[in-house]
């Protein structure tokens, strides 16, 4: 009886002992070691691949944001309206509400999509809303030139990235709006397009924000960027 009982004992507290070191190593040791090397070897991308203007941090690389501005390259559609919002106190009691830029109420950041099927008929009215902006906006476009990720969104609703076909269809708003020349805009875009990865994998991109900061910069918005 006094065997099976020192048995148990020692079961347990080898059982407390692992869990222990298993929880130091793996709580502690393994994130402190991971998030010191990554802050070593790539600093940018440990500190969230921040992009700042004027010395104030104004997005992350990887992160898209909504513009509206006609000046301004526009991302993708975003359920959550990449978490863009402004405040404002509408309703005269002294606290500030917070809102998407389409003016419904802001939800909290969020990601994700609303994972429509083809055949609901809230897809197909966004959709055709989002079309008829974009002709409104881009007159010299016709509803077959619009690229068909400037309609769709991401899975994560945040994605930066949009295709080169989907920049090429609004230079010429962007360049009537900004009063650059369509060679500046060309340039801005083609310095903030990424190729194919070991030119094999996936396909080019343009990277919205960065086009947007270099837009600012060139406009004289902002007078420094870093990205």
């Amino acid at each position: 009886m006094n065997e099976k009982k020192h048995g148990i004992g020692h079961n347990i507290r080898q059982a407390v002992l692992v869990t222990v070191v298993l929880l130091v190593l793996c709580g502690l040791v393994f994130p402190v070691l991971l998030s010191g090397l990554s802050a070593v070897i790539f600093p940018s991308q440990a500190k969230g691949s921040l992009v700042t203007a004027d010395g104030i941090a104004v997005g992350a690389k990887n992160v898209g944001q909504d513009f509206t501005e006609d000046y301004f390259m526009w991302c993708r559609p975003s359920a959550y309206n990449y978490n863009t919002y402004y405040e404002e106190d509408t309703d005269g009691d002294g606290q500030v509400e917070q809102y998407y830029n389409d003016g419904s109420e802001f939800a909290g950041l969020s990601s994700g999509s609303n994972n429509y099927a083809p055949s609901n008929p809230a897809l197909t009215e966004r959709v055709e809303a989002d079309i008829e902006e974009f002709l409104e906006k881009n007159p010299g476009v016709s509803r077959e030139d619009i690229p068909t990720d400037l309609m769709t969104a991401s899975g994560s609703g945040l994605d930066p990235h949009i295709s080169p076909a989907s920049a090429e269809v609004q230079i010429p708003r962007i360049v009537e709006a900004s009063g650059l020349s369509e060679d500046e805009v060309r340039q801005i875009i083609a310095d903030n397009t990424k190729g194919k990865t070991l030119g094999v994998f996936g396909e080019e991109t343009v990277n919205v924000l960065g086009v947007n900061l270099d837009i600012a910069l060139a406009m004289g918005l902002v007078g420094e960027i870093s990205k």
